[in-house]
């Protein structure tokens, strides 16, 4: 069986505050790669839930964090429909994505 490894490391501040977000993964050749934020979601098959981590930069800009919650909900909308079929769920949150980004577009546009 193949496997893959992917591997994160966080630079803290003084005061443990994230300054720097790198990964690499064996699959995506031998570069690092930098984020601003990151999101981790883990299923706990025992315990029935959601271990997640999130974290990002002390120099992460709000409207960027906006925008990277605004694609998450968008992949999920995705992943929900690759893994279970459900269109239901899909459209629910691809609904919810675009009225988010609508949002985020005024709120740039400085109309809120």
């Amino acid at each position: 069986m193949k496997k893959s490894e992917i591997r994160f490391s966080i630079a803290l501040d003084e005061q443990k505050i994230p300054e720097a977000i790198s990964w690499s993964a064996t699959d995506a050749g031998a570069d690092i790669h930098f984020a601003k934020a990151m999101n981790i979601s883990i299923w706990d098959r025992e315990e029935r839930g959601t271990m997640k981590i999130d974290l990002w930069t002390k120099d992460m800009p709000v409207d960027e964090m906006k925008r990277f919650y605004v694609d998450m909900i968008g992949s999920m909308a995705e992943g929900i429909v690759a893994a279970t079929n459900d269109e239901f769920m899909g459209a629910k949150l691809r609904a919810l994505g675009k009225e988010l980004a609508q949002h985020v577009e005024q709120e740039e546009r400085g109309q809120r």
